[in-house]
This record gives C-alpha cells, structure tokens and sequence, in this order.
C-alpha cells in the first residue's frame, strides 16, 4: 500500500480524488477526496451479488485504504438514498466512525438501515437542507439540486484552497420531475464563473443518445395502458422511485381503482417519503385482506419485485404462494422499471410464469412506461456546457461508459480527460491532473453475520461445493497402517440416487488402491494418507462424472 498518499502529506496545495468503489463498474459507489490532511468521502454502496457467489446477498468496496486513516476521515457525504450508494453505511461505518451527512429522505431511509443494525444510536448523522452549504473538515460543500429516480439528488461542489470540483453524484435532468425539487439551472451555470477544476460525473448512459426522459411522460403513458385494462392490474417498478409510485397511485385514482401496497421495501419508502413531505394527498391504502372484497377492476397491486427478485411479491404472486393476494386468468402486470443487466433470466422465468397462468404481461418494449434517472448524451453535453470544468473524470459505469464519456467532455472542448480504476490515486492540483498512484481495492462480501473478501477460503470453499459437489471420506487404521474395514464414503451434489451405489463403489476401491501404495512412513503420516485419498476421489469422480468434489478426509487411527 502506498504510504505517499498518508492523510499526513496532504499538503495546503494539494487535492486528490481516489475512487474505492464504482469506478469501472456499476454499483458501490465510494470516493474519497484528500486534502490538507483530511479526507472526504462521498458516498457509501453495495450491489447486489448473483449466482456465482452461493449464500452471499450482498457485495460492498472493500475500504481498507481508508479504515487505516480512519482518523483523518472528517466524513461521509451521501449524495441520495439509492442502495449503490448509501447501502454499506451499515455494514462498513463501524470501521470508519465518521461523522455522515445527507438531505431529509436519504436520512430517513438510512435511519431505517441503521436501526436494524443497533447503530441508530451511534452513528452523527446531521441531516441537511437541499442547496444547503456546510464544512466538513477543511472541505466547503455545497448541495445543488439535481432529478433523478429517487427524491432529493443532489450534486456535491467541494471547495478547498486547492481548487473546486464538483461530483455530480446520479443526475438527469427532468423538467417534470413530479415529486421534489427540479434541478437547479440558475446554479449549475453559475459554477461557470468558478473556474471549477474538475467534474467526477456519472457515466451510466453515456452510450445513448438523446435524453433520459420525464417522470411527466410516463404518468400520460401509464394513464393510457391502465385505463385499458378491466381486471385486476398489478404494477411492479423501483420502490425508491417515489414519483412513479405517486404516478401509480394518482393513476389508480383517475380510473377508479384502489392501492393495494406489496412488499416490505414498498411500505419503506412511502413511510419515509410521507416523513419527509411526499405523497401525503392519496386516499388511504387496502391492507391485504382487504383486496378480494372489491370487484378486480377496482384494484391495483403496487408490488416489489421488477427485477425478478425471489422473494419478492411479484414472485409470490406468480407461484400462488402469497399469503393473501392473487392474480388469475385475464389479469395483468405491468413492468414499469428497465431490465437491469443481469437480471434478464430471472425476470423472463418470472414473466413466463405469469403468461402461463394466463395473465397479461405489458413492459416498456411495447410501451413508454419507464424513463432512465440517468443522463444521455444531450444531457452530459449540456452539463458540460453549463459548468465548463477544466477535468473531466468519468466515474459510476463500466469501462465502455466512461470511455464514451470521456469522448462526449472531449467534443465539449473540456481540456483534459481522465479514464481511471478503482484504486488509481488521482492528483487533481498543483499542475496538471494525472494518475499518480494506485491503491489496493477490493470487494467485500457479508456472510451470515460477517464481512469477508472475495477470496475468502470461505467463499471459495463455497463456490467449490456449489458447482462440483463434495465427498467426505473416514478412514479406520490400524496400528500398522492399514485400513480397518471399508472406508465410509457420503457425498452431496453429485450422483442420482439409483447410480450412486454402484458409482460409489469404483470410488471406494480406488481409495483403497491409493493407500496400499503408500509407504510404510506415509501410511503412518495423516497428511500422506489424507492427500492421497483426495487425489483419488477427485481422480475418480473426474473420470466419472466430469467433476472435481471438494473433498474432506477424516482418518481415525488405533494404536
């Protein structure tokens, strides 16, 4: 690890951004400013982990960089309540202790976080205004208002002796937002006059053109599909989007139809969104119970579970097995959300689910029912055009994103381009801005009630047993070394029922083969013995069934 980059040696003159987390990649976010001894983060996040990762939910940056200068940390700034980038708070602030600051919905959707981990009560969490200016070490920050497809983004203009920058956290720019604040033009142009040394900005939708889209549209195209439609209607979409869930409501309410709120992140959000001054005008919610005592077209189910989520309520409802909510036959879902990448195989197992008990399925490729909350290009040129920044760093977005951003601040005439990692220390002043060192990164993964790295022996172990089975051998032997009796073989994950006697018997007797041609010393050696018999498992099984068992050998010795 670098001991240049030491919070000691962060000059008056000096200002450095060092991205840990969603630089390269899309999800957990975490950045990290330094200067004049101290450093600022902003941001805090996880993603989500799949199938490769048996028994693991969630992933997170690993921070270890900064947990060693935990004391040169002055804080945490959060941009928006979005999981990429407040999710780890629980999980990691108790390695860092920092002071956290966020505007009223992300601080009421992270107080929730915090409480199911008993920090409640530990963690300073300052609540801020919108536009709001405050210090945090030798940092000025200034919020300013910015749409996306949660309330209350905002972009964070970090000042210090050594120069400006603004981070523009998730943006697009929504002349309808519908719920909160629009974004803040008058002070977007304003930094112009600043001289503003360097953008970190989102890369998401680099790569598409035009512009992400109004929440004002979509509400015109949901009344449309809705109105059509004379049965009981789900809709599934982001719980964090509060201004498509007062769409849904506000449309429900226009074609006589009453709510009906499914999943527990639903219920979340329109708590902390009614905290913090949103959706409070609405007739009141059916409780569960309460659906099948009105005719189905009089109802509609605002349901979790876009993404094809196992055990959300989409899902649920699609396999029967909700306690007391159904579709049937005739019925209809609507998909008002994009398909994450990744996530395709799970929603189209969950859509055909529903197409084969009869229920109609309408998503956006057939509808403009979903808009971005990210920027397209016409939005970054515009952004670029208003703030004219002297660097621009593309950040939250894979390889290919912040190169097609790089390429959009190029055309803008932004002086300098800088395409980075995760790791890379990036020394934004004196002189020119350039990568001047790289830090080691990582993800972590939380295990039951652990944080581990990626290569955990834990994890490892984990993937080896997901993907090729395991055989545990005990062997009895005797004083001289020999076995006593058969060995006793049981495997998992690897042979059908009606083959795994015959199967296990050329197992058995290539385990025998493997310690008779031992010597007389390592017979007596339970290393010797232990890494033989695993060699011939593996051997065989291999031959067998085209798999290496993650293998486990017990020897019992009487002497």
């Amino acid at each position: 690890m670098s001991e240049r980059y030491a919070a000691a040696d962060l000059g008056e003159d000096e200002l450095y951004f060092l991205p840990l987390g969603g630089t390269g990649e899309i999800g957990m976010n975490l950045n990290l400013y330094g200067h004049k001894g101290a450093w600022l983060m902003v941001d805090l996040g996880i993603t989500f982990a799949d199938d490769r990762l048996p028994g693991v939910d969630v992933l997170m940056p690993d921070p270890i960089f900064i947990e060693e200068r935990r004391e040169d940390l002055a804080g945490l700034v959060l941009t928006h309540a979005h999981e990429d980038h407040i999710g780890a708070v629980p999980y990691i602030w108790p390695l860092l202790r920092c002071p956290v600051y966020a505007t009223r919905f992300t601080a009421a959707l992270l107080r929730r976080k915090l409480a199911e981990f008993d920090l409640l009560d530990e963690v300073p969490l300052t609540e801020v205004p919108q536009s709001g200016t405050f210090s945090v070490g030798p940092f000025e920050i200034e919020l300013v208002t910015l749409t996306h497809s949660i309330p209350e983004p905002n972009a964070v203009v970090i000042r210090t002796a050594a120069g400006t920058v603004l981070h523009t956290g998730d943006w697009k720019l929504d002349p309808e937002p519908l719920v909160g604040e629009s974004y803040d033009e008058a002070r977007l142009k304003a930094l112009a006059d600043e001289d503003v040394l360097a953008m970190v900005g989102d890369s998401t939708n680099a790569m598409v053109t035009g512009e992400a889209g109004s929440e004002g549209a979509v509400r015109e195209r949901l009344r449309e599909v809705i109105a059509g439609l004379n049965q009981r209607v789900a809709v599934a979409c982001f719980a964090s989007n509060v201004a498509r869930l007062e769409t849904v409501i506000r449309v429900a309410e226009e074609t006589g139809r009453r709510i009906c709120l499914l999943g527990r992140s639903m219920h979340r959000i329109v708590e902390c969104a009614r905290e913090s001054g949103y959706l409070k005008d609405h007739q009141p919610f059916l409780s569960d119970d309460e659906v099948d005592y009105l005719p189905r077209n009089e109802v509609l189910l605002l349901c979790t579970g876009s993404q094809g989520e196992p055990r959300a309520a989409l899902w649920r409802i699609a396999r029967g097995d909700h306690p007391a909510v159904g579709l049937d036959r005739g019925d209809a879902v609507v998909f008002s959300s994009r398909m994450i990448p990744g996530n395709e195989t799970r929603i189209f197992e969950l859509q055909n689910a529903l197409v084969e008990a009869g229920i109609e399925i309408i998503d956006d490729r057939d509808h403009d029912i979903h808009v971005s909350g990210h920027p397209g290009r016409d939005e970054l040129i515009q952004m670029y055009q208003w703030v004219r920044p002297q660097v621009a760093i593309p950040v939250h977005g894979e390889p290919r994103h912040l190169a097609a951003h790089a390429k959009i601040a190029k055309d803008c005439q932004v002086p300098q381009q800088i395409v980075a990692e995760n790791g890379a220390v990036i020394r934004l002043a004196p002189g020119a801005a350039q990568v001047v060192d790289q830090v080691p990164t990582g993800r972590l993964a939380y295990e039951g009630r652990r944080l581990l790295p990626l290569d955990s022996p834990v994890i490892k172990g984990r993937q080896k047993l997901a993907f090729n089975g395991t055989a545990a051998v005990t062997l009895v032997m005797d004083e001289r070394g020999q076995l006593d009796g058969d060995p006793e073989l049981s495997t998992v994950g690897l042979y059908e029922p009606e083959d795994e006697r015959e199967e296990l018997e050329a197992v058995e007797a290539a385990i025998r083969t493997a310690v008779q041609r031992l010597g007389r010393r390592d017979r007596r050696e339970d290393s010797a013995v232990k890494e033989a018999v695993q060699q011939a498992v593996r051997r065989t099984v291999n031959r067998q069934l085209g798999k290496k068992p993650m293998t486990v050998v017990h020897v019992i010795r009487f002497e």
